[in-house]
């Protein structure tokens, strides 16, 4: 089985906006980025996408709370006639708390909230602030981060109806267990929503290679969807196609093969890393014992 993907980079405004107007403006450039493709596709000019994917942070509005934001992602959904996942920035579930989540958006719906994965891993000191108060009487500037975000509890297998997806968001792409648990759970196919507007590209570039791995590893096509880029598919084999730019908007479309085997990585997961660690370790003590024992002995005759 095959499913037709689009990833929207819509890019992010850096200079001249104060903070709420630059997030409305990353919005409506996914959006507008969104009724582009619809256009075309309306046009006969690109294919119908069956899912489209946005980043992480697209909507830094929360659009579960703000009626103008979850409509203008309404618009978007119902133009291009297929469900979006959405990387939002959710308010909640406690005071000064926050969740950085992926919602399916589907187009005469809206948001599917069984449908819907939060973060998690967040990141220390960028994401949420570990023992705030303590930290506070060593900087206050740790109060830049205004909210914690909280973690959630649960793997990020989503049912997007032409295909199951494992959504891990950002750096979360590193760990092997919170992409493998999506792969154990049903995930066909593999999407990192990521938001890089804070980095260089060398960053962009060195996190779609830990795509390439991870897609090899699973044996799952699997794609990177980010703010600003690069955002592309990568083919189970590890290799890249339709990689975009850097700080530019970008719409790529493709059509992906869906898996449903399981690799050796997926049956075993990171019991050979750590028989392989523990042979290691144990080789170091073993060599640390026996120059001991040289030492000892002295010089021989």
């Amino acid at each position: 089985a095959t499913v037709t993907v689009a990833v929207v980079q819509g890019n992010v405004p850096r200079l001249g906006l104060d903070f709420n107007a630059q997030r409305q403006a990353v919005l409506n450039n996914h959006v507008q980025a969104t009724l582009d493709l619809a256009a075309q596709v309306a046009a006969g000019r690109r294919p119908q996408p069956d899912l489209v994917v946005w980043p992480e942070n697209a909507s830094d509005i929360d659009p579960l709370r703000s009626a103008a934001a979850g409509q203008r992602i309404s618009v978007a959904a119902d133009a291009v006639r297929a469900p979006i996942l959405v990387g939002a920035v959710l308010v909640g579930p406690g005071a000064g708390q926050s969740r950085n989540a992926g919602i399916l958006w589907r187009p005469g719906a809206g948001p599917d909230l069984e449908q819907m994965y939060t973060k998690r891993h967040p990141v220390p000191f960028a994401e949420y602030v570990p023992l705030r108060d303590v930290a506070r009487m060593i900087s206050k500037e740790v109060d830049r981060v205004r909210s914690d975000m909280v973690a959630g509890d649960r793997a990020g297998v989503v049912d997007a109806g032409a295909a199951t997806l494992g959504d891990v968001i950002c750096f979360e792409v590193a760990y092997d267990g919170l992409v493998r648990d999506t792969v154990t759970g049903g995930a066909q196919l593999l999407v990192v929503q990521t938001n890089n507007a804070t980095f260089d590209v060398a960053e962009a570039r060195q996190q779609l290679a830990m795509v390439r791995l991870r897609a090899v590893e699973h044996g799952r096509a699997s794609l990177m969807a980010s703010t600003v880029g690069v955002s592309g598919f990568v083919a189970p084999d590890g290799r890249v196609s339709d990689a975009t730019g850097f700080n530019t908007r970008a719409v790529v479309l493709r059509q992906l093969r869906l898996g449903d085997g399981r690799t050796l990585a997926t049956r075993v997961g990171v019991w050979p890393e750590v028989a392989l660690a523990a042979v290691a370790v144990a080789a170091l003590a073993g060599a640390a014992v026996l120059r001991r024992r040289r030492v000892s002995a002295g010089p021989p005759g």
